[in-house]
């Protein structure tokens, strides 16, 4: 088939707005052209250094200045079925029985108590997330001020990869479809009407983070150097270590630009990968922590016609991912720490690790409920004093702790000790014991 056509007419009859269609389209006919996605080597070049962030009085009182114009917007379209969970991932209990969402809502609370600043929390759901994150989130009272509580992200088809057109999946038609990556922030914004609301309520600076990261809360410092340096846009980066050498990392483009590589923008052939892979070379990972001047967004999208031109990210699979047997497809996605490369001006800031926390599998979840964290008076999830912070690897056998329930039922007392843990590799079935406590290199073998 191999035209869009198809795929326009299956978004209009699922009543997808116009700006998303184009969206996808730009996509599709980069794909068309011949554009794989990837972004080789030859097309960037390594970033050298990025100033790190020292937080000094003047930035702490230009932040208390911008809070008044800022708003914290979470990403929370995922449902973490890599763990096996069926409903939003920020619903997951993950320190002293509190989920996700509850300490993103605490959070907010403990900053309007301490600032006298009631700054709005905005999600940005899925089709799939947003009954239940609505619900668990009401308990915490009305934390949007006069916007909304959430907006919306689309969705988009999946497309055979023998001819680019829309899949058919009676057996299952949600697999039909795919979120269009976090990229879609930008088009969901204007097509929900929030950037418009946003804008018209005198906000201007809005800091944007996955909800499954608990480090990223807001600082005040950090929204008054944003603040204060007139950049359209900032993305905080830390340093890459080991861990880190497969994730997105910062680059430059020959224009001069910064901008964001990710894993499925690596070509596949070796030198490619090991380049990709030096952290040596690139040595900045990104944390999908952002700041984005709204004035700045909206005169971007204006400049192209309501849609950033983001780089797409092609990942194939199959239609029905626990069949081997079916259709292969394409999913076009983009992501929004790529909108660096869109503004001129762009900053980037090194901040320290703490702020990247995230929860991506059952052993980073154990490590976030053991005492190597701890959850502080404000209710940001830190490294314990005297811990092992982001060294700590939590390795957990997949056949047994792969999913939440797994290590729930082998974790019936809780997690054990890990505060002087430097590594906590698992293999076997092993159910842990009350009090156990584990220290340096810990190995355990059933």
């Amino acid at each position: 088939m191999r035209d869009f056509a198809a795929s326009e007419q299956k978004m209009r009859a699922a009543g997808l707005p116009d700006l998303a269609i184009r969206a996808f389209r730009r996509n599709f006919e980069s794909l068309l052209a011949g554009d794989n996605g990837t972004l080789p080597k030859r097309d960037i070049d390594a970033v050298a250094d990025v100033p790190q962030f020292e937080e000094t009085p003047a930035l702490r009182k230009a932040g208390e200045d911008a809070l008044p114009h800022a708003v914290v917007i979470k990403l929370n379209g995922g449902l973490g079925t890599t763990m096996g969970m069926t409903q939003a991932k920020s619903l997951l209990p993950v320190k002293n029985g509190l989920t996700f969402l509850d300490v993103i809502a605490l959070q907010i609370r403990a900053l309007a108590e301490r600032t006298r600043v009631a700054v709005p929390l905005v999600l940005m759901n899925s089709f799939r997330t947003q009954a239940d994150s609505l619900a668990a989130l009401a308990k915490h009272g009305q934390l949007s001020g006069a916007l909304a509580p959430d907006f919306m992200q689309h969705k988009v088809p999946r497309l055979l990869a023998s001819d680019l057109s829309p899949v058919s999946w009676q057996q299952e038609p949600e697999h039909e479809w795919c979120p269009p990556g976090h990229g879609d922030l930008y088009t969901a914004l204007v097509t929900s009407g929030s950037l418009e609301r946003m804008l018209a309520r005198g906000l201007r600076y809005a800091f944007v983070s996955n909800s499954d990261n608990l480090g990223a809360a807001l600082d005040l410092g950090l929204l008054g150097w944003f603040a204060s340096s007139g950049a359209p846009f900032a993305m905080e980066v830390k340093r890459r270590a080991e861990a880190d050498k497969k994730g997105g990392h910062l680059a430059r483009t020959k224009n001069g630009r910064l901008a964001l590589r990710e894993t499925a923008q690596c070509p596949s052939a070796a030198d490619e990968v090991a380049n990709f892979q030096d952290t040596a070379l690139h040595k900045f990972f990104n944390t999908n922590n952002l700041w984005i001047d709204l004035r700045a967004l909206a005169r971007a999208l204006d400049e192209n016609g309501g849609v950033l031109p983001l780089p797409f990210i092609r990942n194939e699979k199959n239609v029905d991912p626990l069949d081997a047997t079916s259709p292969r497809v394409i999913q076009l996605e983009t992501a929004m720490g790529a909108a660096i490369a869109c503004f001129e001006g762009a900053r980037a800031i090194q901040v320290p690790a703490h702020r990247f926390a995230p929860v991506k599998s059952t052993g980073d979840l154990l490590a976030i409920r053991s005492d190597a964290y701890v959850l502080s008076d404000d209710y940001r999830v830190l490294p314990a004093p005297g811990g092992p912070g982001d060294q700590l690897v939590v390795d957990l056998d997949p056949t047994y702790f792969k999913r939440v329930d797994q290590l729930d039922a082998r974790t019936p007392h809780g997690p054990p000790s890990l505060i002087r843990a430097r590594r906590l590799t698992v293999r076997g079935d092993y159910t842990f014991a009350k009090g156990e406590v584990c220290e340096g290199e810990c190995r355990i073998s059933s």
